[in-house]
């Protein structure tokens, strides 16, 4: 009986992780290919990539209930995907068309889906974690099992919001994971520099509430760290402060050419890419054949250029709908819009 469960397991895990490595390798090219775009002009103002971190938003959104809540910060594009959005919703925002996430009126720093409860990105640093405190006390106040994750940088936690928001967490008992995706650096400032100690989960125990610190490079051990603290929020009511150490190949933005940075720091980080990372784990500890990795990886490259094409072809965003989402219509329920 325990080697039936065992071996259960072994294969509920190896769904899971070729699940999660088409997610990260999805969320991998739709960043490419939106780095093309805005080389070749096709999209404007801020774009924010993650290459290099996707493991933390699809390994930790994996862990929760559709649902849950995500917020997320202005580099949220891999939260949007993972949280149900598609790759045609995400490049039809940047190229500011009707057919995007929202309408292509907010850009790469503002997705947004209240079909599948992802709450935005936002760009104000650490000003969004007090609302992602209101979104979990809602869902105490009703009396449901939901869960809110707030993904926030390293850059948000001398913010006086940041604290605020884990301040009332931990006073209120609120049903939610705040995740800082701590990729060494703030912008272009490095760690020590803006952080007098450096473990951002010292924190936690000044608000009451559990922590966590590990390396995110391997989105099936993100997934397993993070459902842990989901299950605590949903169970117990007991917020949770998480720290993952992960880092971005890229500059802060496409206007940021990271120079700050040496090649040879850049080079030791890629030893820890997370795609080739899960893909090895897939091969080594799960037995999947190259061919399968091989048919997966073109249907994700088919989606994604499905997903230009798309974008190209939508119809810009119609400036008449500008002000329609600015304020909320009273007589209309957000979870059914």
């Amino acid at each position: 009986m325990a080697r039936k469960r065992e071996e259960k397991a072994a294969t509920d895990d190896r769904s899971l992780l070729l699940t999660l490595y088409k997610q990260i390798l999805t969320v991998r090219r739709v960043e490419e290919a939106a780095a093309k775009a805005y080389a070749q002009g096709k999209i404007g103002g801020f774009l924010h990539l993650a290459i290099g971190m996707e493991a933390v938003a699809v390994g930790a959104i994996s862990a929760l209930k559709p649902t849950d809540y995500v917020v997320g910060t202005y580099r949220e594009h891999a939260h949007y995907l993972a949280k149900g959005g598609s790759a045609k919703e995400v490049l039809a925002e940047l190229y500011g068309k009707a057919t995007g996430a929202s309408k292509g009126l907010g850009g790469s720093m503002h997705l947004f889906s209240a079909k599948n409860r992802m709450m935005g990105g936002y760009g104000i640093v650490g000003g969004h974690v007090p609302l992602a405190a209101g979104v979990a006390f809602g869902s105490k106040y009703r009396g449901t099992d939901e869960v809110t994750l707030c993904f926030f940088g390293d850059g948000s936690v001398p913010q006086g919001a940041f604290h605020e928001g884990i301040s009332l967490a931990g006073l209120w008992k609120l049903p939610i994971v705040f995740i800082c995706e701590n990729n060494q650096y703030s912008m272009g400032t490095p760690l020590y520099r803006t952080l007098a100690v450096a473990d951002v989960t010292e924190r936690a125990s000044g608000y009451g509430i559990a922590r966590d610190r590990f390396e995110g490079h391997d989105v099936l051990k993100v997934h397993e760290h993070i459902a842990e603290a989901v299950e605590r929020a949903r169970t117990t009511l007991e917020p949770t402060l998480v720290e993952v150490i992960t880092y971005r190949f890229r500059g802060h933005s496409m206007s940021d050419p990271g120079n700050y940075r040496t090649k040879e720091e850049i080079e030791e980080w890629k030893k820890r890419d997370p795609v080739p990372v899960a893909r090895e784990r897939l091969k080594a500890d799960f037995q999947v054949s190259e061919d399968e990795l091989v048919s997966l990886e073109a249907h994700v490259k088919a989606e994604v250029q499905e997903a230009v094409r798309f974008a190209e072809e939508s119809p810009p965003a119609d400036p008449a709908h500008l002000w329609d989402y600015v304020y909320a219509d009273p007589n209309t329920d957000p979870r059914k819009m």
